[in-house]
């Protein structure tokens, strides 16, 4: 008779490329750090809808160009991470405090710059936007609190940066969360108005995100001050490294912050389209954008985790090691979208009933989310690849695919399929199909191109 142990030696085991394990390591503390980025704005809707809906109105007026500006400014400074894991790879973590020095630099001028350009220009915007004069007037308020966060923001993001390229993510992920309970208690205190001090509403909840905002850079600014290696990284010693670091530092900041800008803008584009239609539609692809944008966090953890172990690898010259550290990111992306998919498309209308119950907003919404199915797994793709080319110092291409998907495919598709051809919200989901798919395919292209050129 065989015997359980003879059985067992004899079935093979499921073995896992080299490299996945760092690969999940990384990405699940990022993945929840980006999911508390998307809850923070998630809690301040739900506080100011249930005080008031005028005001949730003008809070998310007042936030729709805080957010393109703050999403764009993001893509700048990805630098940091990029360049630090590379000194990492290079064997140079002495050099690693030099990025972040500058990074921090870096990330106050842009929170300065960025302040100043919203606080001035987006109340001239609001006021020729075409919007009823009484909403740009209301929402005006809420916008120049909100740019007043992008400062302590943006150096947070610096500092999360830096701590996801050393190999460290949980802190970024800690204290984002516990900048989430922040900005609950701070939206629960100041929101209803009985505070004692004088803002209610919109504003009140600007405010609650700017001390979120501050308590979470202080938080890391902190922790990295007090890390035991810190010295050793050079976190306390002027950059001694040459222009030529700061220019490569810069130039990926400015490829990525093009490419969220493109496709931030892209997608506002693509809800004037459907704001053309009407209520129903606009709201049915608010719901749709708003549960692919959740979805989306985890490509986005993984495509971070991949641009780390990428960026170590090129350091070290190892073109293998680039190869293998961005097809595992490649594979893991498509399980997880594949996963997301078996979970989205017989949940469908499930999930959107969670968001509304109104029977003719679900008609719209519900089929739009079966058909998004069809481009989870490209978009995870496309990103996942994107941050991988970067991290390997290709650094405009992946802009240029951008362009191209999402500016000239994407929108006059969506345009296309919307109104002449009449299919509405699903002819939307459609263009962005398309622009997903040619935007995977260039990059992960672009990517297997490479692969083979020595570094």
């Amino acid at each position: 008779m065989t015997s359980t142990a003879h059985i067992a030696r004899r079935t093979p085991r499921l073995r896992l490329p080299d490299g996945t394990g760092e690969l999940l390591r990384l990405a699940w503390p990022v993945v929840l750090a980006r999911l508390g980025i998307m809850t923070m704005g998630l809690t301040d809707a739900i506080v100011v809808g249930r005080h008031s809906a005028e005001q949730l109105g003008f809070h998310a007026l007042g936030w729709a160009p805080t957010s393109v500006m703050l999403t764009t400014a993001v893509g700048v400074l990805l630098g940091v991470q990029v360049m630090t894991a590379r000194r990492i790879g290079e064997g140079r973590r002495d050099l690693t405090g030099a990025v972040l020095r500058r990074g921090l630099v870096y990330g106050a001028w842009l929170g300065v710059a960025a302040m100043l350009a919203l606080a001035l220009l987006g109340p001239v915007f609001l006021h020729h936007a075409g919007l009823d004069p009484a909403l740009a007037d209301g929402a005006t308020g809420p916008l120049r609190v909100f740019s007043l966060s992008l400062f302590p923001y943006l150096i947070s993001v610096v500092c999360t940066y830096f701590l996801e390229a050393l190999g460290r993510p949980k802190p970024g992920m800690v204290a984002m969360w516990v900048a989430n309970g922040v900005n609950l208690a701070a939206n629960l205190w100041l929101v209803p108005g009985t505070s004692g001090l004088p803002v209610e509403g919109a504003v009140a909840s600007a405010w609650a995100t700017f001390i979120a905002r501050t308590v979470l850079a202080v938080w890391l600014l902190v922790f990295i001050a007090r890390l035991p290696e810190a010295r050793d990284l050079g976190i306390f010693k002027k950059p001694t490294d040459g222009p030529e670091v700061a220019r490569e530092q810069r130039k990926i900041g400015y490829g990525a912050g093009a490419s969220y800008f493109i496709e931030v803008g892209a997608f506002a584009g693509m809800t004037i389209i459907a704001g053309q239609f009407g209520g129903v539609e606009v709201a049915a692809w608010t719901i749709v954008l708003n549960i692919s944008a959740i979805i989306f966090m985890g490509p986005m953890g993984l495509a971070a985790a991949t641009g780390v172990l990428v960026s170590r690898a090129y350091g070290a010259r190892d073109r293998h090691g680039v190869v293998r550290s961005g097809l595992i990111g490649f594979g893991v992306t498509v399980v997880l979208t594949l996963l997301i998919c078996a979970i989205v498309w017989p949940g469908a209308s499930l999930i959107a009933g969670s968001y509304t119950r109104d029977p003719a907003l679900l008609a719209v919404a519900v089929p739009a989310l079966v058909l998004a199915c069809l481009f989870f797994v490209a978009d995870g793709l496309q990103v996942v690849a994107a941050q991988a080319l970067r991290a390997r110092a290709d650094v405009w291409l992946p802009t240029a695919f951008h362009l191209t998907s999402y500016g000239l495919i994407m929108l006059p598709l969506g345009w296309l399929f919307a109104h002449p051809l009449g299919l509405g919200v699903d002819g939307m989901v459609w263009a962005v199909i398309v622009a997903s798919l040619v935007s995977a395919a260039l990059l992960c292209g672009r990517f297997l191109l490479l692969a083979r050129r020595e570094l």
